[in-house]
């Protein structure tokens, strides 16, 4: 370095050869995702759902409700995107949640199932 350079001044080539670059190659893969899918049925009410998807999902009410009109009108609704563990989790949590109390002919949970994301 040049005796009048300031001791604290970097040259900017210097900056950049310390910092490594990654490269596409070397970046881990991201893990394939999945739909974790509800599946309709005449055994549970929009209360029921709603109030499932606000506990397990942590929807508000507002798309709690949307995702049971969709569910209800097209007989399934994807209510998550993740990872297959993750999703795993989330169908089996749905099909744990138990009957709708408000249906007497109610006798289990909803219906859950996961698939692939398409690519």
């Amino acid at each position: 370095m040049p005796a009048s350079a300031s001791a604290d001044a970097v040259e900017p080539e210097v900056l950049e050869a310390a910092v490594p670059r990654v490269e596409k190659a070397n970046r881990p893969k991201r893990q394939p995702r999945y739909h974790v899918v509800l599946w309709n049925d005449e055994d549970h009410s929009y209360a029921y759902v709603i109030a499932m998807l606000q506990k397990l999902f942590g929807h508000p009410s507002g798309a709690g409700l949307k995702l049971a009109k969709e569910v209800d009108t097209r007989g399934r609704v994807v209510v998550l995107t993740t990872t297959k563990e993750h999703a795993e989790l989330k169908r089996d949590q749905i099909h744990a949640f138990g009957a709708d109390r408000l249906i007497a002919r109610s006798k289990g949970s909803m219906s859950a199932t996961i698939e692939p994301e398409p690519a």
